[in-house]
């Protein structure tokens, strides 16, 4: 499953991973990137005229990948200046379209943990062009709109990673409110410690032998939720790529907080 990795991790192993810097491309250009990291901005694998939800289409995908010099069976670490949740998005994004998840990683506290430790520099590295293909799997955390609905009245855990006040103004019937953000330390940027994190879950209902189905508004800010829990062992989740949009534009029933 994908994980979360150490800035130390990642130095250890520079020349073993490819490195995907999803900042836009004025700050891998301006500001620095990590040595060998390659730039594919937030922006170039989201699109509204897709296939599913937001997610880009597998040929688009396809080509920014084989464009970067990735292959299949490619390592990658993918970074953020965002306490990752940019670049877990562009984990889900692979892991959906085929990509080993056992091979997907997430720079724990972004780039800033990166700098504060580690040197960056401005040179773009020269690439060999892939034939990326992707193979998506026979089996997928990827759910629609029909499964969700049929989740709401099942011992499942239905849960809304947006801010407070936006859970409390519309959500899906039933589901519990876990603001993303809630598992990230303000301070090093990174996941907060397990332990930590299980004593804000468990209270929602949200353990490891539960089935969790995971949305927000457009699929970005449950990805790094989604990618939290794989890391921490939680096996049984729904990614809900279509999420709030989606499901408010067919019609389905919204529950309010007064």
């Amino acid at each position: 499953m994908t994980d979360i990795v150490s800035t130390a991790w990642v130095a250890d192993r520079l020349s073993d991973v490819r490195l995907v810097d999803v900042r836009d491309a004025w700050e891998y250009e301006g500001i620095g990137h990590l040595p060998g990291a390659v730039s594919i901005p937030f922006d170039s694998f989201r699109a509204s005229e897709g296939d599913d939800g937001m997610l880009p289409g597998e040929d688009v995908f396809a080509d920014l990948l084989s464009d970067a010099g990735i292959a299949p069976e490619d390592d990658i670490v993918a970074y953020d200046d965002t306490h990752g949740v940019f670049a877990a998005r562009f984990l889900v994004t692979a892991e959906l379209y085929g990509h080993d998840p056992d091979r997907l990683h997430l720079l724990d506290g972004d780039f800033s943990a990166w700098q504060r430790d580690h040197p960056t520099t401005d040179e773009v590295p020269d690439v060999t062009l892939t034939e990326y293909k992707v193979d998506r799997p026979a089996e997928s955390t990827l759910v629609g709109r029909e499964a969700v609905a049929a989740a709401i009245d099942t011992d499942a855990v239905i849960v809304d990673t947006r801010e407070r006040w936006e859970y409390e103004e519309g959500h899906i019937p039933g589901a519990v409110q876990l603001d993303w953000r809630d598992l990230v330390d303000d301070e090093t940027r990174g996941i907060k410690p397990r332990e930590e994190i299980e004593a804000i879950l468990e209270p929602k209902g949200i353990t490891p032998d539960s089935r969790i189905v995971l949305y927000c508004n457009t699929a970005r800010r449950i990805s790094h939720t989604y990618v939290v829990l794989q890391h921490l062992g939680y096996g049984n989740l729904a990614f809900y790529e279509g999420s709030l949009t989606e499901w408010e534009a067919a019609g389905e029933p919204i529950e309010t907080v007064e």
